[in-house]
Formats: C-alpha cells, sequence, structure tokens
C-alpha cells in the first residue's frame, strides 16, 4: 500500500491529480497542467513536495571515513553547511543511487536519497559501516518542500531573515526559521532554477506548505507536481536514477564524472572503475526535429544503423521542442551530427545537441 506525505491533504483539496510514485501517493498535476506549472518556475516559482525523498544520518568519529568508502566524491574539503553531490557504487561500477550529503559537523553528516531507492540505499549502507558511527534513517521525521524558480529568493524573504537563507549554491543552513517553523534550509534544486529546499518536522509541513504559497501569491507562486518537476529536469539535462543511470550504468557513462574522484580515497566500485574512464557508450543530448516526442528505451540510429537507446525525453514548454537524453556509442557523439529516433516504430529526424538543453541565465 502506498504511503501518503505530511502534505497529501493539501494536494487533494487543491485538485492534484493523484498518482503512485516511488511507493507513495503524489500529485502528478494541479487542474493548472503540466505546462503551467512548468512555465511558472521557469518564469516565477513553483512550490513542489518532495516529502517522499529519505534522509540518512551518519555520526560518529569515523563518519567521514565511512563516506569516503562509500562513496565516489572528496568530502575532505567540506565545511560545516556545505552540500556536495555524490555517486553510490557497487563493486563492479553501476550505480546504487545519487544523493547528497550535507555536512552539519566534522562527525555529522546528512545523506538525502532518492525516494524509490531509499530502503535499498539503507540497507547497503548499512551493511558497509565499519568503524564508530551511527546510522540513522530519519526519512520518516523529514517532511520536505522545495521552493523552484527566479522569484523564489523575494518569496522567502517574506518569511524569513537572512540568517536562515543560504545565500551560495550548494549550501544550507542548519537551524533556519521560515514564517516561525524550524527547519533545514538548503539551497540545491532539480529544476535548474535558484530555489531552496526546506526539511521541517511532518507536523509542521501543512503550516510551512501554506504560509510558502500565501507569501508568494503576488509573484505567481504556484503548486507543481511530478509532471513538471520531470519535464523541468529534463529541460535542464539533469539525469534520473533509473532512466540515465542505474546499476547496469557507470558514472563515466553517464557523463558524472565531476562526481568521481579517482585521485583521491578508496571507495567500493574504484578499482573497476579505473578501468573504465574512457566508456564505450556515453550519455547526449538529442533535439527532434522531427514530428514526434521521444521517451525512454527508443532506438537512435545512423544510417540505418542502432547506435544507442534513449534514456528519458519529453516536450520541454520553455524550450518549446522536444528534446532527449542517451545513451550512445562514444564514437557518434559530434555535436550538430543528424541522427534518426525509432519512435513506436517510425523513424523521426533528431540532431546531436550539447548539454545542458536549459540554462538560467
Amino acid at each position: 500500500m502506498e504511503l501518503k506525505t505530511p502534505l497529501y491533504s493539501r494536494h487533494v483539496s487543491a485538485g492534484g491529480k493523484i498518482v503512485p510514485f516511488a511507493g507513495y501517493l503524489l500529485p502528478v498535476q494541479y487542474p493548472s497542467g503540466v505546462i503551467a506549472e512548468h512555465m511558472a518556475v521557469r518564469t516565477a516559482a513553483g512550490l513542489f513536495d518532495i516529502s517522499h525523498m529519505g534522509e540518512i544520518i551518519l555520526e560518529g568519529k569515523d563518519a567521514l571515513a565511512n563516506l569516503h568508502h562509500l562513496l565516489t566524491n572528496d568530502f575532505t574539503s567540506m565545511y560545516d553547511g556545505r552540500v556536495r553531490y555524490t555517486l553510490m557504487c557497487y563493486e563492479d561500477g553501476g550505480v546504487v543511487d545519487d544523493l547528497v550529503v550535507c555536512r552539519i559537523s566534522e562527525t555529522k553528516y546528512l545523506l538525502v536519497v532518492n525516494a524509490a531507492n531509499r530502503r535499498k540505499d539503507a540497507e547497503w549502507i548499512r551493511t558497509h559501516l565499519t568503524g564508530e558511527v551511527r546510522f540513522e534513517d530519519v526519512s520518516d521525521r523529514v517532511a520536505q518542500i522545495a521552493l523552484q524558480g527566479p522569484k523564489a529568493p523575494e518569496i522567502l524573504k517574506k518569511l524569513a531573515e537572512e540568517s536562515s537563507i543560504p545565500q551560495k549554491y550548494y549550501t544550507f543552513v542548519e537551524k533556519g526559521t521560515v514564517g516561525g517553523v524550524s527547519c533545514l534550509v538548503s539551497r540545491t534544486g532539480y529544476t535548474g532554477e535558484l530555489g531552496y529546499e526546506f526539511y521541517c518536522a511532518p507536523q509542521d509541513a501543512e503550516r510551512l506548505w501554506d504560509l510558502l504559497l500565501e507569501a508568494g501569491k503576488e509573484y505567481g507562486l504556484i503548486p507543481c507536481g511530478l509532471g513538471a518537476r520531470d519535464t523541468l529536469r529534463l529541460e535542464a539535462a539533469m539525469p534520473l536514477y533509473g532512466h540515465e543511470m542505474d546499476e547496469t550504468v557507470n558514472p563515466f557513462e553517464a557523463g558524472l564524472s565531476f562526481g568521481v574522484k579517482m585521485d583521491s580515497h578508496d571507495f567500493i566500485g574504484k578499482e573497476v572503475l579505473s578501468k573504465k574512464m574512457n566508456p564505450s557508450r556515453v550519455r547526449i543530448g538529442l533535439t527532434v526535429t522531427g514530428r514526434g516526442i521521444a521517451r525512454g528505451g527508443e532506438p537512435v540510429l545512423t544510417n540505418g544503423s542502432e547506435i544507442g537507446k534513449t534514456t528519458s525525453g519529453t516536450f520541454c514548454p520553455y524550450l518549446k521542442e522536444a528534446v532527449a537524453m542517451a545513451l550512445v556509442d562514444s564514437s557518434q557523439t559530434k555535436v550538430g551530427a543528424e541522427v534518426e529516433l525509432e519512435i513506436r516504430g517510425r523513424c523521426v529526424a533528431a540532431k546531436i545537441t550539447a548539454l545542458p538543453f536549459y540554462k538560467r541565465s
């Protein structure tokens, strides 16, 4: 049976179309529709319930050593209040999950993992811990709300003092207060826009949601669902676990080498990955120039020969064009090259495009 987030009743009362996702009942869209929600985030602001995400605490003398054993990035240079993207790999280099790590202190870290992978991640981490470190899955005690869009800073300033607002990208304020609600406030985002995430107690989620919507009304803030979240991340070419990466795709193939520090500590999967730094297939961007919208799993063709498959695709409301990402033969990645996509048995023209498709100016 699917779970409900602390904001479920708000989604229902606002007319959200509820669907099962990653074990939860969440709105895929509101009556305004996916395109309106997408455009609100690009031009004003949107509010997302992301309480389904998982949160894990690692704390203790050996917390940092365990991060370096489990994860591919280097956390040595992090300071308190800093966030860092990373991957977690199997011994064969396939990806267990991608996640962000927040350094609360030298001996305490918050790991934010994908909802669908929460239990798998928790088990993987727990069974690979060594030394003096305490593991705690706090997901059920944390609600998460994301405010995204160019108007997000103005909206947040109506509810929070400057000391509660993270000023730099990939930083956070641990003990912030927003509209009187205590929460951890981070500045990361999964839409390609400037935005914030609020981690609060479940019993405070409805109050914080209402306060943000009321404060953002004059700026055009509207609630957004899973549909807009996916079109926004795709327009910004942000990879998604289960599409651009999984246990069969390694970080170099997924174009995520920036999150892998091969010249640093030893981590699970490093030995195999050291032999796969020049992969035979890589992630690319595609713009559909013919008539059609690509989804995941559709063949990419050059002169009738398959060179790979799409991993995800959609029509992007802001760019007003259909795009896709694909894993293709690494010899076939020239930007501007014309290819074809086999979409439901029909060949549609496309061209290879530099990533990201959209970048905030």
